[in-house]
């Protein structure tokens, strides 16, 4: 059989016309994001930076200070209760909010008769905008007429009281968004080939058996990109407890953005409040970044 002779790129480092017209058109639909990020991230951020490194109110900038504000920051003992607020409220919602998506779109999954009105049902809550949100879980939650206190028995404050604000706060917050995480594992309970569950069925694999050896090993992914997700969305709580709470009582709701707000807005202190924005950056993709490399360890040390 004759050889076929296949074509040889070219040796020498120019580009074919074809390698330029793609590269024309991955520019040209790049061009309108990469301008939007950059007037209104980019900018903004250097200018946030900017601002953190100098004593400057909302009205006018008093000079350079250097890294006054982060020293000062780094002392403060506010920004450190309202750091560790935020990290309480992280921990109340991102394993349940991934657990009961996960579960959620399982059922959706499960009863196929019912799957639209239960979609329906879970996701509804997710389309209220937050104004609607705090005013359903402020009426659930009242000490006389709430119906939270109605199917207790009880007469709690559940936004008043120091140990139960923030799990009323964390209670809510999982009511109004679990839809979202429901409906990326829906989308990944849809990419799983059902040749796989019908083989294993094959073999005598029922109920848990088939979640525990197929369910589970290929939602992996969505799960980590769910918790990553999450994380981000529960440590950059603010209209929640701003709306519910105000960050009482005595403080133990008042989270790193409402401190950065009241620092700007009511103290009028813009440098120092820039200054808090700028750390509180800093720790999320720190802790972003973390979380990847841990999952990626774990997915790796999981298929070894």
């Amino acid at each position: 059989m004759k050889p076929v002779d296949l074509p040889v790129p070219p040796l020498s480092g120019k580009s074919s016309p074809m390698q330029r017209r793609e590269t024309l058109s991955a520019v040209v639909l790049l061009a309108p994001f990469a301008l939007a990020f950059l007037l209104f991230f980019g900018i903004p951020a250097l200018q946030t930076f900017y601002l953190s490194l100098t004593e400057s109110s909302l009205t006018r900038t008093s000079g350079f200070v250097g890294l006054a504000n982060y020293i000062t920051l780094v002392q403060d003992p506010s920004f450190w209760a309202s750091l560790g607020n935020t990290f309480y409220f992280a921990l109340l919602t991102v394993i349940p909010l991934t657990a009961l998506g996960l579960v959620m779109a399982l059922l959706v999954e499960r009863f196929t008769r019912a799957s639209s009105f239960l979609q329906g049902a879970f996701f509804l809550p997710f389309v209220l905008p937050i104004s609607v949100m705090t005013l359903i879980a402020d009426w659930m939650l009242q000490p006389s007429s709430g119906i939270i206190n109605h199917l207790l028995g009880g007469q709690r404050a559940w936004l008043a009281d120091l140990h139960w604000a923030m799990p009323s706060v964390a209670i809510g917050t999982i009511w109004w968004t679990v839809g979202f995480n429901m409906l990326m594992f829906m989308a990944g309970l849809r990419n799983i080939p059902k040749d796989l569950y019908e083989a294993a069925s094959l073999d005598g694999a029922r109920g848990f058996t088939l979640f525990r050896t197929i369910t589970w090993p290929a939602l992996r992914p969505v799960t980590w990109t769910a918790v990553i997700l999450q994380m981000i969305a529960s440590l950059k709580i603010f209209g929640q407890t701003y709306i519910l709470t105000t960050g009482g009582p005595f403080n133990t709701t008042r989270v790193t953005l409402h401190y950065m707000y009241e620092t700007a807005f009511t103290q009028s202190d813009a440098g120092y409040a820039a200054a808090i924005a700028m750390a509180f950056v800093a720790i999320v993709i720190a802790l972003s970044l973390l979380q990847g490399a841990l999952m990626k360890w774990l997915a790796k040390r999981g298929a070894a």
